[in-house]
């Protein structure tokens, strides 16, 4: 890869975009991913590269919504356990298989949500004031979370439709409460896939810290958009991700 002004711009640029989808919706890698491979990285240095971006955003993201006080604590590690189970298997797949094995199953979780999100829009972005639900009490939850693990740990691209499904769909929290908790879902399985790559020596660093400084920004500006947002704001933002990353999935 050629470090130009070319590249380190459209890096930069697409990884703020990114980190503003990735942050309230899903799907942000599925811009990032072609732009690496733009650059001359195959697919799979591309895919593990990614992570770097990935887990440079999250923390951004996390940290804002840690001193919004968004973040359920007691709710972190059953939430977060079942997904770095799934991200270590997928991980360890994603060393040797094509992402294509598993992307049906990422078409078919944002256009079920594109679906219910038109015929009952409460069921994915429900209110602010929604009762909640321990994990214990949804063992569907678990299921979910681990298969959003185990596409995080595999490919990335569109894992937060899939966290949102689980965390918003199965156990109730609002949108901000539950991209907060999806943050560090994130962060859990990307890091356990950055150890696995990393060991593999699939990572081009220079271009990983680049979009990553983009992914950074645009957490910021997202994390600070999402509290002042109106709910209904949030749940259109999500709509409109759902269909553009259903869009994203048929064609790359």
């Amino acid at each position: 890869m050629d470090i130009s002004l070319f590249s380190v711009t459209l890096l930069i640029g697409t990884g703020f975009i990114a980190g503003i989808i990735n942050t309230l919706a899903g799907g942000g890698s599925n811009l990032t991913l072609p732009a690496l491979m733009i650059m001359g990285l195959p697919a799979d240095i591309a895919n593990s590269t990614n992570r770097v971006a990935v887990f440079m955003q999250a923390i951004v993201a996390i940290s804002g919504f840690k001193k919004a006080d968004k973040i359920e604590s007691n709710d972190i590690l059953p939430v977060v356990l079942p997904t770095l189970v799934g991200g270590v298997i997928g991980s360890l797949f994603a060393s040797h298989l094509p992402a294509e094995l598993l992307k049906p199953l990422l078409l078919v979780a944002m256009l079920s949500m594109t679906f219910i999100m038109l015929v009952k829009p409460n069921a994915i972005a429900p209110a602010s004031d929604a009762k909640t639900y321990k994990i214990q009490e949804k063992p569907i939850a678990i299921v979910t979370l681990f298969i959003a693990g185990l596409y995080g740990g595999f490919v990335q691209a569109g894992v937060g439709f899939i966290l949102i499904a689980a965390i918003a769909g199965t156990l109730r929290y609002d949108l901000i409460r539950t991209n907060a908790l999806k943050m560090i879902c994130t962060l859990g399985f990307t890091s356990l896939s950055l150890f696995i790559f990393i060991w593999q020596d699939q990572i081009l660093w220079i271009a990983g810290l680049v979009l990553g400084i983009g992914s950074m920004l645009g957490s910021y500006v997202a994390v600070k958009f999402a509290l002042k947002a109106q709910p209904s704001t949030l749940k259109w933002f999500l709509f409109i991700m759902t269909l553009f990353g259903s869009a994203a999935a048929l064609l790359l």
